[in-house]
């Protein structure tokens, strides 16, 4: 009775489990790969994104904790001591031994920063640093819009191409089945025959080798959304919708302050212009207040040692000036000015940088754009000049060798007509991030 007891309660829990289990593993798959859905999954799941996010995070308590040396400093200390010897001191020309063998002593003490450097700095760029981590992580988050973008377009071409050699195999059996039919009744010899069967293999062989590229362009996606390797990733997308986003305004000029790499160097600038200020706060003193309150206990006898009190306390003000250092000072300034320097060299060298991937991208995008709209037409005429020589032979009009010359055409100009429609696609996504116009916010 009681093993039949605990097995009950055994699967009663997992039962009751059960459903939220499965909601779980549910939320971590997309139902449809909308590329806006595989780029939201992304900015949630990826690790780099979550490292980003970590990383604000421990900016803002490093902040905190700096910041946090504004407020009043209060500590305790508290000592007990037992003299083996009694310290012996010399006085009027005798030695006299000071003090008795216990004591001990609490010593309570306040101290507030008046004015510290440190604390200048913290405040001064405590808004420029949490800027700045927002920055970095915006820069990744860029990062991955623009690769899952591109990946997700990578493996729809490779669908794609595969669809287009799963038409062109059924185009060739159905070829193969006519020569051979034609062959057996003795119209034709058996090269067509031969040559269909050829042309079917090279085409299969064509298909197995998509099918396995399309298992590596799947586990780069994967990857860069940070999805399960094992869970479904059903890509759903609109081919109409694609072509018409496939337009981009070319008379558009690069803004050098919209690319994040930019702006993390003019905020950089900002925190290497207050770091300049705190090498020169060196020069003045720091002041701080404070105040003690001394509890004193002594006597010879270990257990009276608490019975009196003979407390002191004291309240000041201390300032500190370092007056000679090796001319540490005067090196740490130029230092910072070096910096401040170099740093403007990064912003220029990064503008020449920005112009060179604008033009470039431009250019790829421009050819790509012309090569798409080739493309598309060459579709149509191939698809014409098939369709009208497969008619002809089946009339006896046209040779064998010239249905297969005409599939391949066809095959040719569907492959590189889907190549060309994602490549623009990819080059498109490269543009946008050379103008900096690729925006997170709407994920």
């Amino acid at each position: 009775m009681k093993r039949v007891f605990y097995l009950t309660a055994v699967l009663s829990a997992v039962l009751y489990n059960a459903p939220s289990y499965a909601q779980q593993v549910s939320d971590s798959l997309l139902p449809q790969a909308t590329l806006q859905a595989c780029i939201q999954y992304a900015l949630t799941h990826q690790p780099v994104v979550k490292q980003a996010r970590l990383d604000e995070d421990i900016t803002e308590y490093t902040i905190k904790g700096k910041l946090a040396d504004w407020y009043p400093q209060i500590g305790v200390d508290y000592s007990l001591n037992h003299y083996l010897k009694i310290p012996t001191s010399y006085f009027n020309g005798n030695y006299v031994q000071l003090g008795v063998e216990n004591n001990s002593a609490a010593l309570f003490q306040w101290n507030q920063n008046l004015f510290t450097r440190d604390l200048l700095l913290a405040g001064r760029t405590a808004r420029d640093v949490r800027k700045q981590a927002k920055q970095n992580t915006e820069s990744y988050r860029i990062d991955v819009v623009a690769n899952v973008t591109k990946a997700y377009y990578g493996m729809l071409l490779t669908e794609r191409q595969i669809d287009v050699l799963d038409e062109d195999v059924t185009r060739l059996e159905r070829s193969l089945k006519d020569a051979y039919n034609q062959y057996q009744g003795g119209i034709v010899d058996k090269t067509d025959y031969k040559r269909a069967t050829i042309s079917l293999n090279n085409t299969r062989a064509q298909r197995k080798t998509a099918a396995e590229q399309l298992k590596a362009s799947e586990a780069q996606l994967r990857q860069l959304m940070g999805y399960p390797v094992n869970g479904p990733l059903p890509l759903v997308y609109d081919t109409v919708q694609m072509v018409q986003n496939i337009q981009l305004d070319t008379t558009v000029t690069v803004t050098y302050n919209n690319r994040v790499e930019m702006q993390l160097l003019e905020t950089q600038k900002t925190l290497l212009d207050a770091q300049l200020k705190y090498n020169k706060w060196s020069f003045i003193p720091t002041v701080s207040a404070f105040a003690n309150y001394n509890f004193n206990y002594l006597n010879p006898e270990f257990s009276k040692l608490y019975n009196n009190n003979v407390p002191s306390s004291q309240i000041g003000l201390k300032v500190s000036l370092p007056i000679f250092q090796g001319s540490k000072r005067i090196y740490n300034i130029r230092q910072a000015e070096l910096q401040i320097k170099r740093n403007d060299l990064d912003i220029e060298n990064l503008r020449n940088q920005i112009n060179t991937e604008y033009t470039q991208a431009m250019a790829t995008y421009k050819g790509n754009l012309n090569q798409f709209y080739v493309m598309k037409e060459n579709v149509d005429l191939a698809q014409e000049v098939y369709s009208l020589i497969e008619m002809q032979y089946r009339e006896g009009v046209k040779t064998y060798l010239e249905v297969i010359t005409a599939q391949t055409d066809l095959r040719s100009a569907q492959l590189n007509y889907y190549n060309a429609m994602y490549t623009v696609l990819s080059s498109k996504v490269d543009l946008q991030r050379s103008l900096g116009t690729i925006s997170t916010n709407n994920y």
